[in-house]
C-alpha cells in the first residue's frame, strides 16, 4: 500500500475533526524513537475520550520513495521485535503502556507499528464505523552516523513562475540522517520549511512554496538545512523555463517560528 505524507494528512485531519466533535482525542507518544540496536522501546497509547476504545498493533516495514511516498509491506524477516502486548483495552482517561524489544542483523534498520483504535461510539456521515490508525516509528540505527561529505545537494533551485524552491537531496552513505530544520534566506529574513529524513544511498526530492511571491527583494536567495551534527547551505539557482519536477509539497508553516516536520518528519518516518 502507497501512501503519501499529504493523504496521510488529509486522513488524520479528518479523523482529528470527527474526535473533536465527539469531544475525544487519541495520542501515541513518541512517534518516532531512534534507537541503537539492539535497543528496548515504550510507547505510550493515551484515550482521553470517554469511550473505552480496542487497540490492535501491528508492524510494518516502509520504504519512503524520493517524492515522500511511503510504501509499506509485512515487517522484514531481519528485524525481530517482541512485543509486551498485540491488543488491549483503553478505558477512558488512561494511558497503556507497551513496551519492546528490538533488534536486527543489519543496521541502520527502521519499521512503524501502527495502533488501530477502534470501538469509538459514533460513525461517519456515510455510516461507516470509524477506525483511526496512529503510527510509532522506530529507527535502529549504528553508532556511526551520518556525516556531511555524505550529502550531496543535486538541485536547489528557485522558480518564480511557480512561486515554489525545488530541492534535491542525496545520501550517499551507508547511514541514516535526518534534516532537524529547513530555511529559505532572504536578504532580511528566513523562513521556515519542514525537516526530513534521508535515508541511505537514496535522494529525497521537496518542493517548498513561498509564503509571498517571489519579487524585487523579496526572493530567497540561500537554503539551509541542520542535519544532527552539521548544516549545509546552499545558494540558489533560477529554474530553467519549461523544467518541471515532481516531488512532495511542503507546506508552510502559518508563522516563520514553526517547523511542521516531515515525520511524521515526519511526522515523516
Amino acid at each position: 500500500m502507497t501512501r503519501t505524507f499529504h493523504t496521510a494528512i488529509r486522513l488524520l485531519a479528518g479523523a482529528l475533526c470527527i474526535f473533536a466533535i465527539g469531544a475525544a482525542a487519541q495520542t501515541v507518544r513518541p512517534l518516532i524513537n531512534e534507537m541503537g540496536n539492539p535497543s528496548k522501546g515504550r510507547v505510550e497509547y493515551v484515550n482521553d475520550g470517554l469511550t473505552p476504545l480496542n487497540v490492535v498493533l501491528e508492524a510494518r516495514s516502509f520504504t519512503v520513495t524520493e517524492t515522500g511516498d511511503i510504501d509499506y509491506r509485512p515487517l522484514d524477516p531481519d528485524i525481530h521485535l517482541k512485543l509486551s502486548a498485540t491488543s488491549f483495552r483503553i478505558q477512558p482517561q488512561q494511558t497503556y503502556y507497551v513496551f519492546y524489544e528490538a533488534n536486527s542483523i543489519k543496521s541502520p534498520q527502521w519499521f512503524v507499528i501502527y495502533a488501530a483504535f477502534t470501538g469509538f461510539n459514533f460513525r461517519t456521515a456515510q455510516g461507516m464505523n470509524v477506525r483511526l490508525e496512529l503510527p510509532h516509528t522506530v529507527y535502529l540505527l549504528p553508532k556511526a552516523g551520518l556525516e556531511k561529505p555524505d550529502i550531496i545537494i543535486d538541485r536547489a533551485e528557485l522558480d518564480p513562475a511557480t512561486n515554489k524552491v525545488t530541492l534535491e537531496v542525496e545520501n550517499q552513505g551507508n547511514n541514516f540522517g535526518r534534516v532537524m530544520e529547513t530555511q529559505l534566506v532572504y536578504s532580511k529574513k528566513k523562513q521556515e520549511a519542514p525537516g526530513f529524513p534521508v535515508f541511505p544511498h537514496s535522494k529525497r526530492i521537496l518542493e517548498i512554496p513561498l509564503t509571498e511571491k517571489a519579487e524585487g527583494e523579496n526572493v530567497p536567495v540561500e537554503i539551509s538545512m541542520q542535519f544532527q551534527k552539521f548544516r549545509i547551505e546552499q545558494k540558489l539557482q533560477r529554474a530553467r523555463p519549461g523544467e518541471a519536477v515532481t516531488a512532495a509539497v511542503a507546506t508552510p508553516p502559518a508563522s516563520s517560528a514553526a517547523n511542521a516536520p516531515a515525520h511524521p518528519n515526519d511526522r515523516i518516518p
